[in-house]
């Protein structure tokens, strides 16, 4: 091997990277159509019908299991960024719904003959790093040989079954409560394209979501998601369709990274967004915003943070859910 590991662009040897990288919504979803367990003893409380971000699924002792897997492929250069990066995101999904890791396992992916393996050993002990910081235990996982390097996890995880966050839980008259700045994906498209690294960025995505669904329950909000590949617009639509609701978003209340509009402006949209956008536009009053607006907010971002119906402190309000009336989404 003549690269080093300091001199290696992990993003180069991918087509994409990140939750950018997702088979678009509406694919995903034809695909999945029919594919729905017989549960007739009603042991499965969240599964397939609405889109959750994991499934639940009851045991003895008012407890109930989740069930989560998400990999993809690099988002960032430094392996140990992207290691840590997709830990967040695969134990954001057991958050999303309320619950509590308890054990992953890897999932790895990874071009043998064209990558160092002491990077995959960075990766994973990026990994390892924020699942410690969450109580998660690891142990083991499963690799292949892949063309592309991906990397993620499958967590299991508890939850009571009485208080988990539903995506079909929302009702008129709630505030929608977002958790984390949007802009990654742009950002990290950005990175991908010039090297340029963005640390707000980077913070951003390897913050858990454990303190954000801590308060989110203890606020008695029943209804969250979280905001990841098909952006704040996508991932509002399946809430608002699940719950039968209009999603009014107040868009000068959203926040943004610093750079974000910079990038937008400069041409930095991944296929992912613009596929979200695309998806969400028969449902969508744009209320007179822009292209770049629309852009930004169906930004595809990996590792965001929880879109909660309900007020929880130090998440701004960015909206509020009202009867439905006409478009599932409506900017004011």
């Amino acid at each position: 091997m003549t690269r080093t590991t300091e001199t290696v662009r992990l993003t180069q040897y991918a087509h994409g990277g990140g939750c950018a990288c997702k088979i678009p919504p509406g694919e995903l979803e034809a695909v999945v159509a029919e594919l729905r367990t017989h549960d007739d003893v009603g042991e499965l409380i969240i599964g397939l019908d609405d889109g959750d971000d994991a499934a639940v699924v009851r045991i003895d002792g008012g407890r109930a299991i989740v069930a989560t897997a998400d990999f993809f492929t690099p988002v960032v250069d430094d392996p140990h960024d992207w290691g840590r990066i997709a830990a967040a995101n695969a134990l954001s999904d057991v958050y999303a719904v309320g619950g509590e890791p308890l054990v992953a396992v890897n999932l790895l992916g990874w071009p043998r003959e064209k990558l160092p393996m002491e990077l995959a050993k960075e990766v994973l002990r990026g990994g390892l790093d924020v699942a410690n910081a969450a109580a998660c235990h690891v142990a083991g996982g499963h690799s292949v040989d892949d063309p592309e390097p991906k990397y993620g996890m499958a967590v299991t995880g508890l939850a009571d079954p009485a208080r988990l966050l539903r995506i079909d839980g929302g009702r008129p008259g709630l505030p929608i409560s977002l958790t984390k700045p949007l802009g990654i994906g742009v950002l990290n498209t950005r990175h991908k394209a010039t090297g340029e690294v963005f640390p707000q960025a980077v913070a951003a995505m390897t913050t858990l979501n454990r303190d954000a669904s801590r308060a989110a329950l203890a606020a008695g909000a029943k209804c969250a998601t979280d905001v990841t590949g098909f952006g704040l617009l996508g991932h509002l639509y399946k809430l608002a369709r699940a719950s039968g609701v209009t999603a009014v978003v107040d868009a000068a209340a959203v926040p943004y990274l610093e750079g974000a509009r910079e990038a937008v402006r400069d041409g930095y949209v991944s296929g992912g967004t613009r596929r979200n956008l695309d998806w969400v536009r028969p449902w969508l009053d744009p209320g007179g915003y822009g292209e770049d607006d629309l852009l930004l907010l169906a930004d595809a971002q990996t590792s965001g943070g929880l879109l909660v119906a309900g007020e929880i402190p130090g998440a701004p309000i960015i909206g509020e859910l009202v009867p439905l009336d006409g478009p599932q989404l409506r900017l004011r």
